[in-house]
């Protein structure tokens, strides 16, 4: 089966779905990683942009992901991108990679960009002219999504389970590899609160660890 991640910064993959990422690729499947953006000179150097993308690559390479795209949009400036635009970039990568499933952001997120890129990812996803996309699941970003507000379809709501309680050290060391981006707890960007909130949503489903996502559609056919 052919994955598809979307992520919209570096790092954001490993917090949404890196158990799931690795749980892919131990059975066979693809898991490609397209990183949609690239940090502004006028707030991030070149130096800074690229230990990041080097921490991108030790961590997918833990996960057993190799295929990494990156469109290189600006960060955090999503909202002076064309919708338009953007949607055809993800989509000309959809028609590439062919995958089965995307995981992409969860619309209600607090950064913008986030938001930008779900309402994309949908509009290069539609179930439209041979597009073979048939499953589409958001994922949670600690420090993302849990600051949302807490009203209507902001609210991240999660409908599937994955089980990583096998994947959960290697999403940890995943994680750790993201050495410009990782925290001290309590900041939601620790390894001790990645780990509490697996535990929290494995527990939620009888599971010692999981990650927990919103499916917004899936297309069971033939």
């Amino acid at each position: 089966m052919k994955i598809l991640v979307i992520a919209t910064h570096p790092d954001d993959e490993v917090l949404g779905c890196g158990g799931a990422m690795a749980r892919h690729t131990a059975v066979g499947d693809h898991v490609s990683l397209l990183v949609v953006t690239r940090g502004i000179p006028e707030l991030f150097s070149t130096e800074f942009i690229e230990q990041g993308r080097r921490e991108l690559r030790q961590a997918n390479e833990l996960l057993g992901v190799t295929n990494i795209h990156f469109l290189d949009f600006p960060a955090p400036k999503l909202d002076t991108v064309p919708g338009y635009e953007l949607a055809a970039a993800i989509n000309r990568k959809i028609r590439e990679l062919q995958p089965h499933t995307i995981y992409l952001p969860h619309r209600g997120d607090i950064h913008a960009d986030h938001q930008a890129v779900f309402q994309a990812t949908l509009v290069a996803a539609r179930p439209i002219d041979g597009c073979p996309v048939r499953k589409l699941l958001c994922y949670e970003t600690l420090s993302e999504t849990e600051w949302a507000a807490p009203a209507g379809d902001q609210v991240f709501t999660p409908t599937v389970f994955v089980d990583i309680t096998e994947f959960l050290p290697l999403k940890l060391q995943a994680m750790a590899c993201y050495q410009s981006q990782i925290k001290e707890f309590p900041h939601p960007r620790s390894l001790q609160t990645l780990e509490a909130l697996a535990r929290l949503r494995g527990a939620t489903v009888g599971l010692p660890a999981a990650e927990a996502f919103l499916l917004v559609r899936e297309i069971q056919a033939g």
